[in-house]
């Protein structure tokens, strides 16, 4: 059989893209702003992009020939990564946990969503925020819920000193502070 025959395989997916798996059973824990945000992309590509791009194809295929047409060919292979994308971010926004940190705001304990101050036992403080698998941004000081030290940190406090497994051994850290973003007062 050729190659021309074959269909293309739907089980890749999740691997194709750049965001991690959940883990086996995990929720899809998110902010409201993370939701937001995905919850955008999934309609702008819905509503804009897809139509602009069908509207391509449809108009390079009546122009004949499509083994060589580059409008029907790159609009094709676009149209696939846009329904790629779009299927991606209907299941995570299926199973999304939309957790709001500000209901945390001036507890001291870290929970979903805090923005945490911890010592190293060579004396360097660093800042993270903790945030869902599918929105923290390790260049903005964000970490998934699911990585090791948000796992450390998780349901510690204020002065807690924690044991950090890492690749060099185990560090010894310290917690400074925890903060949770101010609740959006109601608007009447």
């Amino acid at each position: 059989m050729s190659k021309a025959f074959t269909k293309e395989s739907d089980a890749d997916d999740d691997e194709d893209l750049a965001l991690p798996a959940l883990p086996q059973g995990a929720r899809n824990y998110m902010t409201p702003q993370g939701y937001a945000r995905m919850r955008a992309e999934f309609m702008t590509l819905l509503d804009v992009e897809r139509p602009k791009i069908v509207e391509i194809v449809s108009w390079a295929a009546k122009n004949g020939d499509r083994s060589e047409n580059g409008d029907y060919l790159y609009g094709k292979k676009r149209l696939r990564e846009i329904d790629r994308r779009l299927r991606f971010l209907n299941k995570r926004l299926d199973l999304a946990e939309v957790a709001d940190p500000s209901l945390h705001h001036g507890n001291e304990q870290i929970f979903f969503g805090a923005t945490v101050t911890y010592a190293t036992a060579k004396g360097e403080e660093r800042t993270i925020t903790i945030k869902g698998i599918d929105e923290s941004d390790s260049l903005a000081s964000e970490v998934s819920w699911v990585s090791p030290i948000a796992r450390v940190l998780l349901k510690a406090r204020v002065g807690d000193e924690l044991q950090l497994m890492t690749p060099g051994g185990v560090e010894q850290i310290e917690v400074l502070e925890v903060s949770y973003p101010k609740p959006e007062s109601s608007k009447a």
